[in-house]
């Protein structure tokens, strides 16, 4: 099952000639979530050539300008084709005002239905979103207005199948092995009995994805990204700036680092965020003072493709 992410935004505060703001999608197998929706989101999702319209869920972290300007024009956009799934709108306190008060004054047309869940108690970690195989819950942050992180985390899968096992035991070739595969015991004709656990190794981890922007540099961050195979963090400013950061509510780059360095078990992890006012050059800046604690960091572009394969096809 294939899971990618693509990079849809960049930019903090406000666009830029070749930043939108900042949005992420993840593509996990037939389904599509956004994790917030600035300006010029629509944009790359275009150059991309990505199939929009099969979004199932819009996180918003937080209901500031750069992060959900592009929403009314993703709603309007999905009603450019016919639609039977609804389409979950999830966010902190204010994002159902938001979304309605845009459809009103836009006189927008909707040709589906748009299910918009404001985040109880977002100072609680909760789950908000499950599908089958999977399922989105919230990281509590601290910014200037409620803000919350997203982690999109798949169950434990089973382990894998030992062919060799089986035929040694003598389970003949067809729908008893898909049978163990499927973790149900079972009968040959001997009347001898063969359990799962014979032929299958251990159970496997799911592949986590975890998404975190604008807020100060909590302790509490680093346990609930631990163990990410893709972690998309802010780092909107450089060390030198930190009271800058920390007055507005935000992290520097080496912040984010020290993060990803505490939480153990991060394969990787992509700035994102930045400050306008650092051109493409100055962001190595960003980019070193994070690799200097965590190497696996790097920075991310828009319309970058980020795979994410399972730990066994790495």
């Amino acid at each position: 099952m294939t899971m990618e992410a693509f990079v849809l935004g960049t930019s903090g505060t406000m666009p830029l000639p070749n930043r939108h703001l900042t949005s992420v999608l993840l593509r996990r197998e037939g389904e599509l979530f956004l994790f917030d929706c600035g300006e010029g989101t629509q944009v790359s999702l275009r150059r991309l050539n990505l199939k929009w319209k099969k979004i199932s869920a819009i996180f918003v972290s937080h209901t500031h300008a750069d992060h959900v300007t592009g929403l009314p024009g993703m709603l309007m956009l999905s009603s450019q084709v016919e639609r039977d799934e609804p389409l979950y709108v999830i966010g902190p306190p204010k994002i159902k005002e938001f979304v309605e008060a845009s459809r009103e004054v836009l006189e927008m047309y909707i040709n589906y239905e748009i299910i918009v869940k404001e985040i109880e108690n977002p100072g609680r970690k909760q789950v908000v979103y499950q599908g089958e195989g999977y399922s989105v819950r919230t990281v509590p942050l601290s910014h200037s207005r409620t803000c919350v992180g997203y982690i999109l985390e798949e169950d434990r899968r089973p382990g894998l199948f030992h062919p060799e096992r089986a035929e040694e035991i003598g389970v003949p070739r067809g729908p008893l092995w898909g049978r163990l595969q499927a973790g149900n015991p079972v009968e040959l004709e001997d009347g001898s009995t063969v359990l799962p656990e014979q032929v299958m190794g251990s159970a496997r981890d799911g592949r986590k994805f975890s998404y975190v922007t604008d807020s100060l540099p909590l302790p509490t961050i680093a346990n609930e990204v631990r163990n990410s195979d893709l972690l998309i963090c802010e780092g909107m400013f450089e060390d030198a700036l930190r009271d800058t950061a920390h007055a507005k509510r935000h992290m520097t780059s080496r912040e984010a680092a020290r993060i990803a360095v505490e939480a153990g078990g991060i394969k990787k992890m992509g700035l994102i965020h930045y400050s306008p006012r650092y051109t493409d050059r100055d962001l190595k800046r960003l980019l070193s003072e994070a690799q200097e604690l965590f190497p696996p960091t790097f920075l991310t572009r828009d319309r970058q493709i980020i795979p994410i394969p399972h730990e066994e096809q790495q």
